[in-house]
C-alpha cells in the first residue's frame, strides 16, 4: 500500500464501504461541503455523473459508494490532484466506475461531448477575483479562488454536458445566492431543490446546495435546513447519517 503514497501524503479513511482517499496536507483536502453535496446529490440506478473540479476524488468515491450510479467521472485540472484522485480509485478497486480525466472545465464539452451525463456536480471556488488571495498559484487557492474558472464556466460547462432533463449540483456560499440563480436560469438548469448548512442553529447559513434541472419548470422546493454542530464539537445526528458513521 505504502507504494501508491508519494512524500507527504497520507490514506484517510471515508467511513463508508472501506473505501479510503489519498491527501496531500500541503495541498487542498477535502472538506465538509464535498460531503455534504455527495449527500445531496442524486444519482439513479443506470445514470452516469461526472464532478467537475474533483480534486482528489472524494465525490465521485463517495457517490460511487452511496448511489446505483453505472458510471462517475472526475475532471481535475491540477495534475497532483488529478494523479492522487487516480491512486485512490485503484486503491478501492474502482478502476471500472470511476474515470479520472485531467483538464479544463473550459474544455469539458469537447472532452466529453454533449449531452453526455444525467448527472453533473461540482464543488467550486468559492471567492470571487483576489479577495484574500496570497498565492495564486497554489493549490489551495487554486481550489477556493477563482483563480482558473468562475461560476460561470461551472454552469456554463455543465449546462453543455447534461442530457435534457439531467440534474445539477453543486455546494457554494449564500453570499453568491441570486448570482448563482441568473447565471443557473440563463443557461437552462432551472433550480428546483435548495437546501441551507448552518454551523449551528442559531447561527446564520454558511453553505448552500442546490439542484437544477436542464430545461426545467420555474418552482423550487426550499427545503429544510441542515445543522451541522448540536454544540461546539459534536454533530448532529443527520450530520453522522451524511458521514457514515
Amino acid at each position: 500500500m505504502d507504494n501508491l503514497l508519494l512524500p507527504g501524503e497520507r490514506i484517510d479513511e471515508l467511513q463508508r464501504n472501506g473505501y479510503r482517499i489519498i491527501q496531500n496536507s500541503k495541498g487542498f483536502c477535502f472538506g465538509m461541503d464535498a460531503v455534504l453535496l455527495s449527500g445531496f446529490a442524486r444519482v439513479k440506478k443506470g445514470e452516469r455523473a461526472v464532478d467537475l473540479g474533483c480534486g482528489t476524488g472524494i465525490i465521485p468515491i463517495l457517490l460511487e459508494a452511496k448511489t446505483e450510479g453505472t458510471h462517475f467521472t472526475g475532471l481535475e485540472i491540477q495534475k497532483t490532484s488529478a494523479d492522487m484522485a487516480r491512486r485512490s480509485v485503484e486503491m478501492n478497486g474502482l478502476s471500472e466506475k470511476i474515470s479520472i480525466a485531467e483538464g479544463d472545465i473550459k474544455d469539458a464539452l469537447s472532452m466529453f461531448g454533449k449531452a453526455s451525463f444525467d448527472v453533473v456536480t461540482s464543488n467550486p471556488p468559492y471567492m470571487t477575483g483576489k479577495h484574500g488571495l496570497v498565492n495564486p498559484d497554489e493549490p489551495k487557492a487554486i481550489a477556493r479562488h477563482e483563480v482558473l474558472c468562475t461560476l460561470e464556466d461551472v454552469i456554463t460547462a455543465a449546462a453543455g454536458l447534461l442530457r435534457e432533463g439531467g440534474r445539477f449540483y453543486m455546494v457554494h456560499r449564500p453570499f453568491r445566492l441570486a448570482e448563482i440563480m441568473t447565471v443557473m436560469v440563463k443557461y437552462r438548469l432551472e433550480p428546483k431543490r435548495m437546501k441551507l448548512v448552518h454551523p449551528f442553529a442559531d447561527r446564520e447559513p454558511n453553505m448552500v446546495l442546490l439542484e437544477g434541472l436542464k430545461g426545467g419548470r420555474s418552482r423550487i422546493t426550499v427545503e429544510k435546513p441542515l445543522i451541522v454542530y448540536k454544540e461546539p464539537g459534536v454533530y448532529t445526528d443527520e450530520i453522522y447519517d451524511i458521514y457514515g458513521y
